[in-house]
């Protein structure tokens, strides 16, 4: 490839990686421009590590004829079983412990005998050239410190001389710009995760001024576990945070797939919000969302008591009324949240769970802005003063009669639905 395309397509990449293109578009249209210039690529394959709770890192596959595997995929931790094995005798683990930031390798010509290289010579590749382009102390972001990739040609006498000239000097243009993406999906990954759903979206879009906020009108969900404190102190301390993410995860996944949203996790305690401009709807999801979560429980419950581990249950409370939704704290520490005299009443409201020895009450607010079916479902448990609150009010719970009735697609449950 002469220099002209060289730097056409230096800047087709500096371009696209300013616009956003995604990872695999980015791989697609680079590998395609090559081959348009007389650079015979025949598979491109390129991951880079990233910042996820789940997830190791990304990677990104083109080829030149059809295939089966997807364009992009993603890898757990490398750290243990199979998927160390398979690290250790790749040909990128080989490079880094040898220094090596360029390993050329003709299929026929032996030598190297790394896992994948004899399904790539029967499907017709000749010739590789991996690469390892290592950032910066600077631009390292947790395990993100490299862009891995590797190329092949079917050619005979592989790229030659001009052709590995050529990709020297595009492939690290080609990282930059899977780099900057790859940046892109972590801060959106880590918003969602620390920061919510909703409350990410705000905050990447701009609103991260101090004391920016929205009054808005909600129902409010606090949550937390029964018996906590003592089941912490009598396991090891190996077991208090799997036993905290279990039931975590029993709470966010109810509230997530009922489309609320998940505000703070306070111990093992569990804030969220449901909104709506139909705020019936907006409680009905709420209730939707406590609806799941006993199943969830009951699932839970049953797993763990069959490895031999404690298990509880839960409290909840639901509210309604206006809260401020935004920025709050100092200059140089933040928090995306909701404050408001409901934010209180919604917590006291779940810690006279204990004293009334419901696993749901819900205030008079939520209870009067429901449908008249949502009403029957809901039954006083008497009127009660609340810590830190001025007024006395009556709380409710679900009639025990639907509270009993667990049967998948029974009335209670039909309503959620409707």
């Amino acid at each position: 490839m002469e220099l002209t395309p060289r730097l056409r397509l230096m800047n087709w990449l500096v371009n696209q990686g300013l616009t956003g293109l995604p990872e695999n578009d980015l791989l697609r249209g680079f590998c395609e421009r090559c081959r348009a210039e007389g650079l015979h690529l025949s598979r491109g394959m390129v991951f880079i590590d990233t910042l996820h709770p789940i997830f190791e890192g990304r990677g990104f596959r083109w080829n030149d004829a059809e295939t089966n595997e997807s364009d992009v995929f993603e890898y757990g931790s490398t750290n243990e079983g199979e998927a160390a094995d398979a690290w250790r005798n790749s040909i990128f683990y080989h490079m880094l412990e040898n220094g090596h930031r360029e390993l050329p390798v003709d299929f026929a010509g032996g030598g190297y005998n790394f896992k994948f290289m004899g399904d790539l010579a029967e499907k017709g590749h000749k010739h590789l050239v991996a690469y390892v382009h290592q950032f910066g102390e600077a631009g390292t972001m947790g395990l993100m410190d490299c862009v891995y990739s590797y190329w092949t040609t079917r050619r005979d006498d592989g790229f030659g001389a001009q052709g590995l000239e050529a990709l020297r000097d595009l492939v690290p243009v080609l990282g930059l710009a899977i780099k900057s993406a790859a940046q892109a999906d972590i801060t959106r990954t880590l918003g969602r995760v620390y920061l919510g759903r909703d409350a990410a979206e705000r905050v990447l879009g701009g609103r991260i001024a101090r004391g920016v906020t929205e009054r808005i009108n909600a129902v409010l969900w606090f949550s937390d576990l029964r018996g906590s404190t003592a089941i912490s102190e009598s396991i090891g301390p190996d077991e208090i945070i799997p036993f905290l993410n279990d039931y975590a995860q029993a709470s966010i996944d109810a509230i997530h797939d009922a489309g609320g949203e998940v505000l703070k996790l306070i111990g093992d305690g569990v804030l969220a919000m449901f909104t709506h401009e139909n705020m019936a709807r907006a409680k009905r999801a709420a209730l939707r969302a406590e609806h799941r979560f006993r199943r969830n429980m009951t699932m839970l419950n049953a797993r763990r008591a069959a490895e031999g581990r404690p298990v509880t249950s839960a409290h909840v409370g639901l509210h309604v009324g206006e809260v401020f939704y935004g920025n709050i704290g100092s200059d140089d520490r933040l928090d995306f949240t909701v404050v408001g005299p409901a934010v209180n009443e919604v917590s006291r409201i779940a810690s006279m769970c204990r004293s009334v020895d419901r696993e749901l009450l819900t205030s008079t607010a939520f209870r009067a802005e429901l449908d008249a079916a949502g009403r029957n479902y809901l039954v006083s448990t008497g009127r009660f003063a609340l810590r830190g609150i001025s007024r006395a009010q009556e709380l409710y719970t679900l009639d025990p009669d639907i509270a009993a009735d667990e049967i998948v697609g029974g009335k209670y449950e039909r309503y959620l639905a409707g």
